[in-house]
Formats: structure tokens, C-alpha cells, sequence
């Protein structure tokens, strides 16, 4: 089991930036990967991005099309944290940002960061 938490989220106007944590509760390396989802209203939920973390595998990331070149995920390994940057940010990408952890049985959730994108 693994309980995450996460934090950064907040209003910021189109063109700005935003960089969101996401803590968990174990020890990285013990978890196949971790990522980013986000879900807007009336929107089912979608992958932003993803980090592979397990200390067996070589470190691998994948983001969505509407993220690429402006997003950018990592890992700190001693702090068992998962970060998103977000730069160039625009109204499209308002939405609750949920952080995920694989694990190989179960896969466990955040409870969400609002991200607001307005002028």
C-alpha cells in the first residue's frame, strides 16, 4: 500500500507556470511507476504524464501530445517525490491533476491538486 500526497496546485494566469509534488509514502524503488492524470468537468480523467521508478528498470518517461514541450516530469529518489513543472500553461489545462503510484497488484491515488488556468 502507498498513501500519496500531493501539492502545488493553484490559480495562475495563461503563459505561467505551476510545478506540483507528489509524496509518497514508500520507498520509490518499490513502485513500478509513478505519473500525473488530470480530469476537467464534464471530462473523463487522462494520463498528463508518467515516470518509470522501480530501482530495476533504466528510468523512462511518456507524456501526453497536448503536454509535450511543456510539461516536464521527475523523481527525487531520496524524497520519495514525483514532480510535474508545468510551463506555458493555458486555459485547457484546468483541471483536477490526480497523482498515481503503480504498484504490480494495486494502483493508488492522490486526492487531487486544483489547477486553474485564467486571466
Amino acid at each position: 500500500q502507498v498513501h500519496l500526497v500531493e501539492s502545488g496546485g493553484g490559480l495562475v494566469q495563461p503563459g505561467g507556470s505551476l510545478r506540483l509534488s507528489c509524496a509518497a509514502s514508500r520507498n520509490m524503488f518499490t513502485i513500478n511507476a509513478m505519473g500525473w492524470y488530470r480530469q476537467a468537468p464534464g471530462k473523463e480523467r487522462e494520463l498528463v504524464a508518467v515516470i518509470t521508478t522501480r530501482i530495476t528498470s533504466r528510468e523512462t518517461t511518456n507524456y501526453a501530445d497536448s503536454v509535450k514541450g511543456r510539461f516536464t516530469i521527475s523523481r527525487d529518489i531520496a524524497k520519495n517525490t514525483v514532480y510535474l513543472q508545468m510551463n506555458s500553461l493555458k486555459p485547457e489545462d484546468t483541471a483536477v491533476y490526480y497523482c498515481n503510484a503503480d504498484l504490480v497488484a494495486n494502483s493508488y491515488w492522490g486526492q487531487g491538486t486544483q489547477v486553474t488556468v485564467s486571466a
